[in-house]
């Protein structure tokens, strides 16, 4: 299925949609892309749990003015019936990124499990 540009309607559309709304500001949206008990390793040593957490994250994120790159390199995705794990090289080449997805009844994907940070 084509990206549609508001939708994750692949695994590997999330990691786009999470760096396009963060950089528009757009912390709801970002918060429709994770089921609502997701769990994020981050900030580094911690992890942010629940939606609103999340939320609450990326928010400070935001108003930090923190931007995400939109083009880091997608590596395959792995598929595990209605479980998927994607990965990106980071923009700066020092590492990766892993997330852990689930298809939603509606086709689309959310993540449940974030790691932003791996060296």
């Amino acid at each position: 299925m084509a990206a549609d540009g508001k939708h994750a309607n692949e695994p590997e559309h999330v990691t786009r949609l999470v760096a396009e709304r963060l950089n528009a500001g757009d912390i709801d949206g970002i918060a429709e892309l994770y089921e609502d008990d997701a769990v994020i390793a981050f900030p580094p040593g911690r992890t942010t749990t629940g939606i609103e957490a999340i939320k609450a994250l990326y928010a400070g994120i935001s108003e930090q003015g923190g931007k995400f790159p939109t083009d880091e390199e997608q590596l395959p995705t792995v598929h595990y019936g209605g479980l998927a794990l994607t990965s990106t090289i980071s923009a700066d080449g020092k590492g990766t990124r892993t997330q852990v997805l689930r298809r939603q009844a509606d086709g689309t994907w959310k993540r449940i499990i974030d790691r932003p940070e791996v060296r």
